[in-house]
């Protein structure tokens, strides 16, 4: 018997390659992306390749405008790149797994919330995005649900692995920056949730094979400010704690310039709801000795 096909978007970037990678021995994963000529925002190229794809029965969307920078920019403007790919990319995926049955997995993320909470958030709280990525996301995550489709929404928040040349995420950039000693300072008044890549993509083993529906944190299990996850990767690597200085959010949005993006406080996201399933996410501190085993 072959192996369970999937139609994956994003499959070439930071996550998509480490999940396909992963998984590759359970599942055979068929890449929609440009590189392999299939643009999202072209519904007609998009629904010849479903329909060469009809075997595939789940589809996983990874694929993003993920440049939260690049993105504010953007604000406002529904003919920029971000909310074209986010949102009209999104909702060509969701018209062709309703016309032609496919249960979907759209991944999404932690900026849909505005970061004001004290406390972590749940799959029950309101998303309030702040800024045009969450924004986008926030919308294609509406439309997700609007579409009475067998889905799942997936947050995942700040994702992490031990190789990918083509981008850095926020840990290999702490490595870079300790090495050089040239590491910016850290703020101490926000929290985020660090994801190890290698969790999530066990967790979409789940999804994959029990297709659950509903809205999902498959978020990693410690929440921590970037000057505790600095500390961290410094330990564990062998780096003089004293080069990892403290930052202030506060301080640094005083500082800003006027119109400058803004940042959510709290991004601490509850996972109890995927714990539940038998989904186990490892600490930040045993996923970052995992980094270093395979970085050895």
């Amino acid at each position: 018997m072959g192996k369970t096909k999937i139609i994956g978007t994003g499959l070439s970037g930071l996550v998509g390659s480490r999940l396909a990678e992963i998984l590759q021995n359970n599942y055979s994963f068929i890449d929609f992306s440009l590189e392999t000529g299939v643009d999202i925002l072209d519904i007609k190229s998009l629904e010849k390749h479903f329909l060469e794809n009809k075997e595939a029965k789940v589809v996983i969307h990874l694929a993003a405008f993920t440049d939260t920078n690049a993105a504010w920019s953007q604000r406002g403007d529904k003919s920029g790149l971000c909310y074209r790919l986010n949102v009209l990319g999104t909702e060509n995926i969701i018209k062709l797994c309703q016309e032609y049955g496919r249960y979907l997995i759209y991944v999404s993320t932690d900026f849909v919330f505005s970061g004001q909470k004290d406390g972590v958030y749940t799959e029950e709280d309101t998303p309030d995005p702040i800024e045009w990525y969450g924004q986008t996301k926030r919308w294609a995550e509406e439309a997700v649900l609007e579409s009475s489709l067998p889905a799942a929404i997936i947050r995942l928040s700040y994702p992490f692995r031990a190789f990918f040349p083509k981008k850095t995420d926020l840990v290999r950039k702490m490595i870079e920056g300790l090495k050089k000693q040239t590491l910016y300072p850290l703020f101490i008044d926000q929290i985020i949730t660090p994801t190890f890549i290698d969790d999530f993509a066990k967790g979409i083993d789940f999804f994959l094979k029990e297709k659950p529906v509903g809205i999902f944190h498959l978020a990693g299990e410690s929440h921590l400010s970037p000057y505790e996850v600095g500390l961290e990767v410094a330990r564990t690597f062998g780096f003089d704690s004293k080069l990892v200085k403290k930052g202030s959010l506060k301080e640094y949005e005083q500082n800003a310039p006027a119109g400058s993006r803004p940042f959510q406080r709290n991004l601490a996201l509850d996972n109890q709801k995927i714990t539940s399933l038998g989904i186990k996410m490892l600490s930040f501190t045993a996923a970052l000795q995992k980094v270093k085993e395979q970085l050895s």
